[in-house]
């Protein structure tokens, strides 16, 4: 996929009028092109026919709105869909849409790679290779859209989580460009609170999202208390829990959200016991807090394992006893490698 500057997708509102007032154009032009790709998800100058000719012919020299192209498409017996997307020299993301009943959720890649190094992760044994782009986010759930036979104005996609490949906070400035156009009116027109920002707990980042954004914010958390997260999340070693909690607290306040989402993955014997559940308690009783707990698909090479039902079943009921929304995630596509965890 060609990202240059002359690519106009993932381009945010205001970047896009400056673009066409830099060719003497009037900025609603901006707006005419933003809802051909983002609402009707056509990427075709030619068909763009509120647009001058003169201009459709001027553009279609010097701008791509191209996406990146599908390496391989895989549907699970439950419908999730995987795609794995080439974005060049080699190296390809996963991007899943998972239906249910009444939403349709699309998790997106922010990064090739990942230089979080949590053990337990498939993306984090990889390494780190470099952040995506704006137009290679979007791009994702243009994708997405088109393949699923939708547009922006009819999609299937309700929901767009940054809970793929990366740690989205760590490519800050493109997550951000990319949650404007879900939220623009002109792009994708989603709830602010249908746009999840998943982080491991980079509390500055965390700080500036509130300054930026208002998208709702998922915290992978893993354990109650330091030494434990020390281990599964390393991040903790420079942003402890008692730090990240602040940040998530001020940013429910700065960002009026109505809740944090805090990201529990079972892990046999390791984090799964009801101490670790009452410490989980302690730390989100009476805070603007849910709970996801998600079963662990073994990722091989590492020591972990998924905790037998009854356990996670007992987990849970300590968190709603103590007045702690909770949901147990359903593991989707298990089938075709496409399940979180």
């Amino acid at each position: 996929m060609n990202t240059g500057e002359h690519n106009l997708l993932g381009l945010p509102r205001t970047d896009l009028e400056s673009f066409f007032s830099g060719l003497g154009e009037k900025p609603f032009r901006a707006r005419q092109i933003m809802r051909w790709m983002y609402r009707r998800s056509v990427l075709d100058l030619a068909a763009m026919t509120d647009l001058s000719v003169a201009l459709r012919a001027s553009l279609a020299e010097h701008v791509q709105l191209t996406l990146p192209p599908v390496q391989s498409r895989n549907e699970s017996a439950d419908g999730t869909v995987k795609w794995l997307i080439d974005v060049g020299h080699g190296q390809v993301i996963e991007t899943v849409f998972i239906p249910e009943q009444n939403r349709g959720t699309l998790c997106v890649s922010s990064q090739v790679g990942c230089a979080m190094d949590c053990p337990f992760c498939a993306t984090g044994r990889q390494g780190f290779n470099r952040n995506l782009s704006a137009a290679e986010i979007i791009g994702q759930v243009l994708v997405a859209i088109r393949d699923l036979g939708g547009t922006g104005e009819a999609s299937p996609v309700s929901n767009v989580v940054f809970m793929g490949m990366g740690e989205p906070l760590a490519n800050f400035r493109e997550t951000v460009r990319a949650c404007d156009l879900l939220t623009d009116d002109l792009g994708f027109g989603l709830s602010r609170r249908r746009v999840t920002v998943s982080t491991s707990g980079l509390v500055p980042q965390i700080r500036k999202l509130a300054e930026h954004s208002n998208v709702a914010l998922a915290i992978s958390l893993h354990a109650p208390d330091d030494t434990l997260r020390d281990e599964l999340v390393p991040i903790n070693r420079r942003y402890p829990i008692a730090e990240l909690l602040t940040a998530c607290w001020d940013y429910a306040r700065a960002t009026n959200s109505r809740q944090i989402t805090f990201e529990y993955i079972m892990l046999d014997g390791v984090n799964d016991q009801l101490a670790h559940a009452r410490k989980l308690a302690e730390l989100l009783r009476d805070k603007p807090a849910k709970v996801n707990l998600i079963p662990f698909n073994p990722v091989a090479g590492t020591p972990y394992g998924r905790s037998p039902q009854a356990v996670v079943d007992a987990f849970r009921a300590v968190l709603i006893e103590h007045g702690i929304v909770t949901i147990t995630r359903r593991p989707r596509g298990d089938d075709i490698d496409a399940a979180c965890g």
